[in-house]
């Protein structure tokens, strides 16, 4: 069976990587599963929360991306970052001007926001034909602190920050920009690349944590309907998503026409998914506009089912294939 592009489908990846992960510490607190974003292990009066994240389809910003899309898996647990370790795997033909691009990239992000890239590996290899980077993150909180799927309830108000379709257009508008030119103006494309700028969702992931919000998870692979089909794995529950409530700016829609990819299933690091209470949401949205970040209410989560209501119809949301950025990369 030959695999598609993409990360493994979920039931595969239940079946064939995690049912052979055999042996357990009573030291971890959270394991692998779908929809769960980060392991949290206990250290005695903290918890260390960690994640790590593969860079395989982006080359231009490939530095900042690997900070930002691991930086936001612990920022899901409503968790402050401390360090990364990158792992770059380079390929023949490299520049070192290309390697001082992508460090001088990562350096920047990660002073920006506050975190120490601690360690890590660089090699030039044959076993690549374009840059790819693996992040670990790492975080801490005190014991019992960090936000997860355990506590979702019937009820809960779904949000998310931004806009959708925020990594995937920044990607798009900037590594393949030949299948724009003639369709898309020059400050289309410009606005388009600009949203580069907005893949971190570190800031509202800890005001959604002060705030006490019931669960988070980063809108990477599988885009907005992937990220609420995995939350809903997690957590056991249904949820029903209303389309014309989802964010997202012309250019998005305008480039997804342009390219037919769907930009409710297109990579969106840079949005958090966000689920909570209603004093709890409304309390998070006016702690986020006080900082000019918009946080949008798109659903609710209810006992089982997961539906997007479009055009006063329910359509069922299935489980997240691969990502629309590879169709619009080939």
């Amino acid at each position: 069976m030959i695999l598609p592009i993409g990360k493994l489908e979920s039931d595969l990846l239940n079946e064939i990587v995690f049912k052979k992960i055999k042996y357990k510490r009573p030291e971890v607190i959270q394991r692998p599963g779908i929809g769960e974003d980060c392991a949290v292990v206990d250290f005695g009066e903290y918890e260390c929360i960690m994640s790590t994240d593969p860079i395989t389809g982006s080359a231009e910003d490939i530095g900042k991306l690997a900070i930002n899309v691991t930086l936001n898996d612990i920022a899901s647990n409503g968790i402050e970052p401390l360090g990364i370790m990158l792992a770059v795997m380079l390929p023949y033909g490299t520049t070192v001007e290309d390697v001082e691009r992508i460090m001088k990239q990562a350096g920047e992000e990660a002073e920006k926001h506050h975190i120490e890239i601690i360690g890590g590996h660089t090699e030039i290899t044959d076993a690549v034909n374009r840059p790819v980077i693996v992040s670990t993150a790492i975080g801490r909180c005190e014991k019992g602190k960090s936000v997860n799927s355990e506590n979702i309830r019937v009820g809960d108000k779904i949000l998310i920050s931004k806009e959708i379709g925020i990594e995937g257009i920044g990607i798009i508008s900037t590594d393949r920009r030949d299948k724009l030119e003639g369709k898309l103006t020059e400050e289309e494309i410009l606005l388009a690349q600009s949203f580069m700028s907005m893949t971190s969702v570190v800031k509202e992931g800890i005001l959604a944590g002060e705030a006490g919000v019931d669960g988070m998870h980063d809108i990477t692979e599988g885009g907005l309907l992937g990220a609420v089909w995995e939350m809903c794995q997690a957590s056991g529950l249904g949820a029903e998503i209303y389309y014309d409530k989802v964010p997202r700016s012309p250019i998005t829609e305008k480039i997804c026409r342009i390219l037919d990819i769907d930009f409710l299933r297109l990579i969106s690091s840079g949005s958090m998914l966000i689920v909570a209470k209603e004093k709890n949401a409304e309390e998070l949205i006016a702690r986020a506009a006080k900082e000019n970040i918009r946080i949008t209410e798109i659903g609710m989560i209810t006992e089982s089912g997961r539906v997007m209501i479009k055009d006063g119809a329910p359509v069922e949301i299935a489980p997240p294939e691969s990502d629309e950025l590879y169709k619009a990369l080939k």
